[in-house]
Order: structure tokens, then sequence, then C-alpha cells
């Protein structure tokens, strides 16, 4: 069913981001330290060196590995909006395609998956049979105070 957009105040929009707290410029600072702290006991005993050189490869391997995943997720998005007669969520992925899906709020219903300690694992939205989850990316707390937010205003566009 084709939905047209509103130029109505939205009830509620949310842009869901991965969290980027884990950055490659620590492991290089890290590195550095390392390397100036082992380059002593290298020069007194030349036996280590080829073994250290070969963590420190490996090391480096890991953190530029770490460095393009992390260029790559900083890509992804969900943006969630949502007004009385229409949800819309735009997903981009790591490639940078972009999908926009539609529905009615009146049709669409939020599921929450928990673990044994109620801690939200995942927030699913469910038309029909159409099951699509969102915020995959996002950590337990952040999906938690998420759904409690969109929950409220998904109840209040039924309405």
């Amino acid at each position: 069913m084709a939905m047209q957009t509103t130029t109505t105040t939205p009830l509620f929009s949310a842009a869901l981001r991965p969290d980027r707290s884990l950055r490659a410029a620590g492991g290089w600072v890290a590195l550095g330290v390392a390397a100036a702290l082992v380059a002593p006991i290298i020069v007194a005993v030349p036996e280590f060196a080829v073994p250290v050189l070969a963590g420190f490869a490996l090391t480096a391997t890991g953190l530029v590995i770490l460095g393009v995943r992390q260029s790559r997720n900083q890509r992804i998005t969900q943006q969630i909006t949502l007004w009385p007669e229409q949800l819309e969520i735009a997903t981009t992925d790591a490639k940078g395609e972009r999908m926009l899906r539609r529905f009615d709020p009146k049709a669409v219903r939020l599921v929450l998956d928990r673990d044994l300690n109620e801690k939200t694992r995942a927030l699913r939205l469910r038309s029909g049979t159409e099951d699509i989850e969102i915020g995959a990316f996002l950590n337990a707390d952040d999906k938690a105070s998420f759904a409690k937010e969109f929950g409220r205003a998904l109840r209040q566009a039924r309405q």
C-alpha cells in the first residue's frame, strides 16, 4: 500500500547509530607505549627481537582491521519517524545503500526479546507476517530506553 509522506510534525523521530566508543587511535597509542617500553629489552637481548616484532606486526594488523571495520560501521544508521498515519524506517547499511520502509502504525506491533535477566536483547516490528529488527547495533540499555519511548509514541499513534 503506497503512503504519502505528511508535512505534519512527527510524534516521534530518532536517528539510531552504532556505538563508536572503540577507537583504533587508542590501540595505536597503546602499541606505541608498548614499543617504547620493550625497545630497551630488545636492545639488551637481541634474541627477543623476532618474536616481539612478530607480535607487534600481528597487533598492528589487528588495529588496521579494526579501523576498517569501524569506518564501515560509521555509515550504518536507522532513521525512525512516526506520524499518526504512518511509520517510516530509513535504513542505511555499511555499504551506504539506503532502504526506506513505510507502515501503518495501527497495523504494526513492537516486540521485545528479553534475556533471563529482563535485559532487552532485540527490538522487532511485526506487521502481519513480516518481522523487522530495529536498532540491532544498540547496546541493551539503549535498546530498553528506545523501546520505552518508541512504544509510548506508537500507542499514541494508535489512538
